[in-house]
């Protein structure tokens, strides 16, 4: 019996770099781009043969990438041993799979640890799968003659091929390199396949999206998914990260403040040699103490994002940057940091506001946004007639000016760092982007960089940037908020007639 699990992408709206030093917080979008991992056994029995009691087979299968790797998993140790070329080995799910049946063995009794023995006797046929919005297209689609529309997007088939980036330097072929849109494929797969291996283990229960509230034990569950991924994650990038990409992969949208580091320190020596048993307990009962606090956009805003098609930006390069300026320039770095901290507030505080206003007072709230989303900003406030009106314009007016404020914050912290946070082509986007009818802000998210920017449109609005981002050559992708995280799926995403990341969207 196969088990499917998926994880959604993210969008990091707010803490950009704030969100690597607790107790800064950062909103963190989970959208409706999902990952999916799919589990089964290799063999329909349990070898005979003596040494299958010793070793197992996993076969990991990506489709999109036309590869197939297969591993020998030690029974005892439980490492995994590459026997495919060394070139298709993908670290994110080899910690995965290891920690995932490390953390079984962890729980389970005798009795309960002879039927997982059993299990993983019949080996683990993995395949991964991820919706066509976390990679680069645009190359696939200018070729083809289309027009930059997401219609073009929408067109292609679900888990299209990905083609690699093959440049040359100084000669020589560099290692090919897929073209991500900086959705965070790698935490929301990791967390994906250690989902669907915890359930398929019988460890965890996942609930699926359909179940609606989760229930205490579900939460219990979802926190083991966490632990683990959050783990994995960190051991295959070589450092520990802030972790919110994971955290929204397993929960869904939230406000975050990351977790103490040295919660994984025990990860890490295992990394340099000690046996994954003895420090498995250690990892599952550590302090986890990252905060996380429900959170999504207000009623009738929409989340959109575009390509510019500049190629993206490496994360870990920027925020080394950032990391030296910081110690180069300390009481500098503190002023801009602290401003920071307060637009990234004071923009939280403002998106609460526009939700409690929705919540209290629907029909005002309903009539500006329909009435806004027609216009751009310096107009809004015409449409405001009573006092709950007023109130709702000014909300949206006080995200705006927060929204400015964290741009021109982060500009500064690029420009002292000598990174481009906001380079002078994104800023000239970002503001076009601004000044179109409806749209409540834009920015680049993360780290910033030549990653795709995004956009909060009020009400049907979204059909005016997409068609101003065509006109300046960016690609608005099929991506929007999905609060939802880890899920347990009904069958193989690839026997849906079309996914369901793209069904979701109307286009207009």
């Amino acid at each position: 019996m196969a088990v499917v699990a998926s994880a959604p992408g993210k969008v990091l709206m707010t803490g950009g770099y704030l969100i690597l030093e607790r107790p800064n917080a950062g909103i963190v979008l989970s959208t409706n781009a999902r990952f999916y991992a799919i589990v089964k056994p290799i063999y329909d029995d349990v070898k005979p043969d003596n040494w299958a009691w010793s070793w197992t087979d996993v076969k990991l299968t990506s489709p999109q990438l036309s590869r197939e790797t297969v591993y020998k998993l030690s029974l005892k140790d439980l490492m995994l041993q590459c026997v495919s070329s060394s070139d298709l080995r993908n670290p994110f799910i080899e910690q995965a799979v290891q920690y995932s049946v490390a953390s079984a063995h962890a729980r389970f009794d005798k009795n309960k640890k002879d039927m997982l023995r059993k299990l993983l006797s019949q080996g683990l046929d993995i395949t991964i799968l991820g919706c066509n919005e976390f990679y680069s297209y645009r190359n696939q689609i200018e070729a083809r003659g289309l027009p930059l529309t997401p219609e073009a997007l929408a067109a292609l088939p679900p888990f299209a091929s990905i083609t690699f980036n093959a440049e040359e330097s100084n000669g020589e072929k560099c290692k090919p390199e897929v073209a991500k849109t900086g959705l965070g494929s790698s935490a929301a797969m990791t967390t994906a396949v250690v989902a669907a291996l915890l359930h398929y283990l019988g460890v965890v229960h996942l609930p699926s999206l359909t179940q609606g509230q989760h229930q205490e034990k579900d939460r219990v569950d979802l926190d083991l998914v966490h632990v683990i991924a959050q783990c994995a994650h960190c051991i295959a990038q070589g450092k520990v990260g802030s972790g919110f990409d994971v955290s929204s992969a397993v929960y869904g949208s939230q406000r975050y403040v990351r977790f103490s580091p040295e919660v994984l320190s025990a990860a890490q020596v295992a990394v340099e040699g000690k046996p994954l048993q003895e420090v498995i307990g250690d990892v599952l009962g550590g302090t986890w103490d990252h905060e996380r606090t429900k959170f999504s956009l207000p009623p009738m805003m929409t989340l959109l994002l575009g390509e510019p098609g500049a190629g993206g930006s490496s994360t870990p390069s920027m925020v080394g940057a950032v990391k030296k300026w910081q110690k180069s320039e300390p009481q500098k770095s503190l002023e801009t940091w602290t401003k920071l901290l307060e637009a990234n507030s004071a923009l939280e505080q403002q998106l609460n506001s526009l939700s409690k206003l929705a919540e209290e007072h629907w029909d005002a709230y309903k009539c500006v946004i329909k009435g806004c989303s027609m216009l751009r900003s310096e107009k809004w406030m015409e449409q405001a007639v009573e006092p709950n009106q007023k109130a709702v314009v000014k909300a949206m007016l006080g995200a705006r000016d927060a929204m400015l404020q964290i741009r021109c914050q982060m500009r500064q912290m690029g420009e002292a760092a000598g990174i481009p946070i906001e380079p002078k082509s994104q800023t000239e986007l970002l503001d076009a982007t601004m000044n179109v009818e409806g749209v409540l802000f834009a920015g680049v998210p993360g780290a910033g960089g030549f990653d795709a920017i995004f956009a909060v449109t009020l009400g049907n609005s979204s059909s005016n940037v997409t068609k101003t981002w065509s006109t300046l050559h960016v690609l608005a992708l099929l991506v929007r908020e999905d609060p939802h995280g880890v899920s347990l799926e009904s069958c193989d995403p690839r026997a849906k007639e079309i996914t369901s990341a793209i069904s979701s969207v109307h286009l207009e």
